[in-house]
């Protein structure tokens, strides 16, 4: 027996350690669940397709988010990834997907893939037949969105490195492109790329930018509708800033 007053030392096992650390992460993950679900019914005035809904219900943002946004990551505002930039808010996103009208079987371009968020919630809308493909500038991030979209399981998703305002030609022409950056113009790469048919949504524009939807008819006609104004990040490259 240990002397009064002495200090007895407790040994914790390996396998208590394990299990201590399993109904930590699952207590976390249960209160980050019930964020996100908080999160997406304050967004009920920005989605309207319950398809929308359930995918951002299924993608878990925390898990796109550097570990000091995670504390913000069921706000509905944009947080910083690093390299002086951002993932989108959360009704953004709701917005643009429903814009871009996904379906099931899709091929995307996603031009800024960030930390891999968005091109997750549309990986969820296009299904296992469908693919996203985005591109990101940033090598660091390139690293940071496929190691976020491969712990979240989102084997749909192909992270790029290149410059997206010339678009990725190896895997045109896409169904629907998703521009998350602000571009001076519309970069022609970009309408070429886009399918006869298809859909590309795009902010335009520096210190005043407006979301412009477009779309390709069969015979390539192009037809734009401003859909509002909006603040992003700038699209950096050759037909960018």
């Amino acid at each position: 027996m240990p002397e009064r007053g002495g200090m007895v030392q407790v040994v914790i096992s390996e396998e208590d350690r394990g299990e201590e650390i399993n109904i930590k992460e699952k207590e976390e993950a249960e209160g980050f669940e019930e964020l996100c679900k908080r999160l997406i019914k304050g967004l009920e005035i920005h989605i309207f397709e319950e398809k929308v809904r359930e995918a951002m219900l299924r993608v878990p943002r925390h898990k796109f988010v550097p570990e000091y946004e995670k504390r913000a990551a069921y706000l509905d505002m944009p947080l910083e990834i690093g390299y002086g930039q951002t993932i989108s808010a959360p009704h953004m996103v709701a917005i643009m997907c429903e814009l871009l009208e996904l379906a099931e079987g899709h091929k995307v371009l996603e031009i800024g893939a960030g930390s891999g968020y968005n091109a997750a919630v549309m990986g969820e809308l296009v299904g296992k037949s469908g693919h996203v493909y985005a591109v990101e500038r940033l090598e660091p991030l390139v690293h940071f969105a496929r190691k976020n979209l491969k712990e979240t399981g989102y084997d749909n998703v192909t992270v790029l490195l290149g410059d997206g305002s010339m678009g990725y030609s190896k895997y045109a022409p896409y169904d629907r492109i998703a521009v998350t950056c602000a571009a001076p113009c519309i970069p022609e790469p970009l309408l070429e790329q886009l399918k006869p048919g298809g859909i590309m949504v795009i902010p335009v524009g520096n210190y005043s930018q407006e979301l412009i939807r477009i779309e390709k008819d069969r015979e390539d006609n192009i037809r734009k509708e401003k859909k509002g104004e909006v603040i992003f990040v700038p699209l950096i490259g050759k037909y960018g800033f």
